[in-house]
């Protein structure tokens, strides 16, 4: 869950968000680097007078056309390979299907023989306390911690987006069309997300909130949901 006047990312809960995070500090490093070079030339610039050694030399123009393709290349391959991790789908131990609807989701269990339901927003009248307001629902996503997770995302009416920060999960609900991902979570816990299109007045109404929990406690909550 995300603090007031937090600069950062949520707190990591899946491989591929920690991925991410890795790949995000590792980009800021390069970022950081040719901000610093740039800066010392500018000020050796200034500070120096100019010699006319430097206006024509071969070698000169080499490095700075040979250095910005090496950081490109710093740069896409892993970001490269993060994305192939994000699509990569193999044998999960849970399907779960994300409907959207102006303004809820409903859920379907598709392993199990009638497990679904909707997930309604909490209004802030019949919030209980210390719940997040606009953030809570009547019905959570319950799921076993560290399996995989596969979730197929579609739309009834306009186009949604599912997303969970802390999982590192963001797919679009698309009327007529299917979009799946995966994730794991690596420890217990309530994460909070939005749907993250604008698809209409209470666009903002829609809350998404996951529940990872050891599989003993999953089994036990999905044999009271079917009973």
């Amino acid at each position: 869950m995300a603090n007031p006047s937090q600069l950062g990312f949520q707190d990591a809960s899946s491989p591929i968000m920690e991925e991410l995070v890795e790949f995000h500090d590792h980009a800021l490093m390069v970022a950081l680097a040719i901000c610093s070079l740039v800066l010392y030339l500018l000020a050796l610039m200034l500070m120096e007078k100019l010699s006319s050694n430097t206006v024509d030399a071969q070698e000169i123009e080499l490095i700075w056309t040979i250095l910005p393709a090496i950081v490109l290349i710093m740069l896409a391959l892993p970001s490269l390979q993060i994305l192939y991790m994000m699509d990569e789908i193999n044998e999960p131990d849970l399907t779960l299907k994300a409907i959207g609807h102006q303004w809820y989701w409903t859920y379907e269990y598709t392993d199990f023989k009638d497990l679904t339901f909707d997930s309604y927003m909490i209004p802030t009248s019949d919030l209980p306390l210390g719940h997040f307001r606009l953030l809570e629902v009547d019905h959570r996503v319950v799921i076993p911690m560290e399996s995989p997770i596969r979730i197929i995302v579609t739309a009834n009416d306009v186009l949604h987006a599912w997303a969970i920060p802390a999982l590192g999960v963001k797919t679009d609900a698309i009327p007529g069309r299917l979009n799946q991902t995966s994730f794991i979570t690596t420890r217990p816990g309530i994460f909070y997300g939005q749907c993250s299109e604008i698809c209409g007045a209470n666009h903002s109404y829609m809350p998404i909130v996951v529940e990872s929990t050891p599989l003993a406690h999953f089994e036990h909550w999905s044999s009271l949901m079917t009973s």
